[in-house]
């Protein structure tokens, strides 16, 4: 099953950070892509792009002008849609239901107002929480939860930086790209 991310309603003076962030979050925990709806911020495509060159994956971003086209041709394809809201059915209830199904799966995380059609369209609607919070801390539990802890373990191919854990300070190791 692979698992994409739509960020809706991206607005680059408002959003960029919590957006990158986002993307930051889908890509560490094993989702393959985002689509970016909203305002085209080039910049932050670049950014994202920058980071997948450095830290290495396989991790796609591209700008989607009409996110109703994207919901309509994912399913034309027999993927499934879950929108992360807080007033979906709560995630550690139906995630096992989610996951028992190897249909790809596109995450669709609001911005400012989410239109009813993704709550119609949506095979699933999730809370993580019945509270406002982030959409990043969505993403992250909902992933978490949907790979069962095993994104946790994901090794990032064709980067040239990688962390050595160590149990004080900052250890980066920079890999020579002749390797």
């Amino acid at each position: 099953m692979e698992v994409k991310v739509l960020r809706l309603d991206h607005r680059r003076q408002r959003d960029a950070r919590i957006t990158t962030h986002v993307c930051l979050t889908a890509r560490a925990l094993g989702a393959s892509g985002v689509f970016l709806n909203g305002d085209h911020d080039k910049k932050l495509i670049r950014n994202v792009q920058d980071v997948v060159e450095r830290w290495g994956g396989d991790f796609q971003m591209e700008y989607c002008k009409n996110w109703e086209n994207l919901l309509d041709e994912w399913k034309n394809k027999g993927g499934e849609i879950v929108h992360l809201t807080m007033y979906g059915e709560p995630v550690q209830e139906v995630t096992p239901k989610i996951r028992s199904s190897s249909q790809d799966k596109l995450v669709v995380v609001g911005g400012s107002r989410v239109p009813s059609k993704v709550y119609q369209e949506s095979d699933w609607n999730v809370s993580v929480t019945t509270q406002p919070h982030s959409e990043v801390s969505s993403l992250a539990i909902f992933l978490h939860m949907l790979h069962e802890g095993k994104e946790l373990d994901l090794k990032f191919e064709n980067g040239n930086m990688e962390v050595i854990p160590s149990a004080k300070g900052k250890n980066v190791q920079i890999k020579d790209r002749a390797e």
